[in-house]
């Protein structure tokens, strides 16, 4: 029997401060980013999961909007070190998860998703969890959708 592990993602506070200031000191300075840096854009936070076991199978998203909007999720690989160097476009994964809800949902309505995509994404980061401890994510909120009305989480099944 396969065990399950629900892993929330989880807002990283520093990280996402510091990547605003890179922002903010490049516009004071009057400079261009370097080229092929990603910018931290203003509806973009980073957000990171930590992997307690290397050996893991997607299972499943776990996302609620409490209201209509939409979260796209990027991935980063495992080139990128937060602590070293500059987040580069090159080292996105693609592809992207993209959830929404609409105006017309009901409350108890799923939310919905690239389903494809989703699934692809889930795989991808289960493939990187076996190398990773930690990974960042870059969430951006549209369309109504805000870091206070999201919850997001992977599920996985453990290998034995």
């Amino acid at each position: 029997m396969s065990k399950e592990v629900k892993l929330p993602f989880r807002l990283d506070v520093e990280l996402t401060e510091v990547m605003r200031l890179r922002v903010q000191s490049l516009q004071q300075r009057g400079q261009k980013r370097q080229e092929g840096e990603r910018l931290l854009q203003g509806n973009e936070a980073v957000y990171r999961l930590d992997f307690s076991n290397q050996s893991l199978q997607f299972s499943h998203w776990k996302v609620w909007l409490a209201q209509p909007g939409r979260l796209t999720i990027m991935g980063t690989s495992q080139l990128w070190t937060p602590d070293l160097t500059n987040l580069m476009t090159r080292q996105l994964l693609e592809p992207a998860g993209v959830f929404w809800r609409a105006a017309g949902d009901g409350d108890d309505a799923p939310v919905q998703c690239y389903e494809a995509d989703a699934d692809e994404f889930g795989e991808r980061i289960a493939e990187l969890a076996k190398v990773r401890k930690v990974m960042y994510f870059l969430f951006a909120f549209s369309e109504g959708c805000s870091p206070e009305t999201v919850d997001c989480s992977i599920t996985f099944t453990v290998d034995k």
